[in-house]
């Protein structure tokens, strides 16, 4: 599929808030920067809240097509789960602005919610849907409790992005969600899980 003008601004964008925050951007900067004209910029966006929020969606459904893509290729439970877990480090290895997170939470509730709802709807079912497809493959523990696992792999990163707990300033959070999922899931699997996930383990 070609990317469309729209896309292509919107990728951009992305990349922009990820390095330079979104709040301290004005509007006429990051025109300039996507090297658009504001009657082009007129024509797809309304104003700049708009635009995060475009972004964000733009996003998502960006992640929901390389999850589909990575389902194709890997079968087992315990190779997804953590293969998600591998593409989340690496998109927070990409916010390099200790800003980013925090202007969003703060500023763009709109665009916020969104990404909370995309955890409730879509997040949410395809964590508790793995967890139990690894215990009926015997990958994962068959102790677990699916629902609660689920509750609680969504709300750690809550507690992730908690300025509060872990300040950008202070903390890489990409190294932070690594340390919170990788030693979380090795807890969550049978000594067959650890086995078909220690290529994963090896290079997180």
């Amino acid at each position: 599929m070609n990317p469309t003008l729209r896309d292509t601004l919107l990728e951009e964008a992305h990349q922009l808030f990820q390095a330079r925050g979104i709040t301290s951007l004005p509007l006429e900067q990051i025109m300039s920067k996507l090297d658009v004209s504001p009657t082009t910029f007129r024509e797809m966006f309304h104003d700049k809240e708009d635009l995060v929020l475009q972004v964000t969606q733009h996003d998502i459904e960006r992640q929901k097509r390389e999850h589909a893509e990575l389902f194709q290729s890997t079968p087992n439970a315990v190779g997804r789960l953590l293969s998600l877990l591998e593409m989340g480090i690496r998109d927070l290895r990409k916010v390099t602005s200790p800003d980013y997170f925090a202007d969003l939470i703060r500023d763009y509730p709109q665009a916020w919610d969104l990404g909370q709802q995309h955890l409730a709807e879509y997040s949410y079912p395809q964590i508790h849907n793995l967890l139990n497809e690894g215990i009926l493959q015997k990958t994962l523990r068959a102790d677990i409790n699916i629902t609660l696992v689920s509750k609680i792999i969504i709300e750690q990163l809550y507690m992730v992005l908690n300025e509060q707990t872990f300040p950008p300033s202070r903390y890489d959070v990409a190294e932070v969600f690594r340390s919170v999922y990788l030693y979380y899931m090795r807890g969550l699997c049978t000594e067959e899980g650890l086995k078909s996930a220690s290529a994963y383990f090896s290079r997180m």
